[in-house]
């Protein structure tokens, strides 16, 4: 095969996936919420509410080790 060829083929593929994962993504979002209410006050049951945390007084430094 011609180099000329094989880069064609390759920037042809590139532009197919690349299409392909757009069109999925878009076809995904149908606009309505993910969750419906019920489903938001378990979560927030389960896992705990949405305060904000209060901040750390005193804490420890946190440092990478390198």
């Amino acid at each position: 095969m011609n180099r000329a060829i094989v880069v064609a083929l390759v920037i042809s593929v590139a532009a197919v996936s690349a299409a392909g994962t757009v069109l999925i993504i878009n076809f995904g979002d149908t606009g309505k919420p993910a969750l419906t209410e019920e489903q938001r006050a378990i979560r927030e049951r389960f896992f705990g509410s949405s305060k904000e945390l209060p901040t750390i007084k005193e804490g420890q430094e946190m440092r990478p080790r390198w």
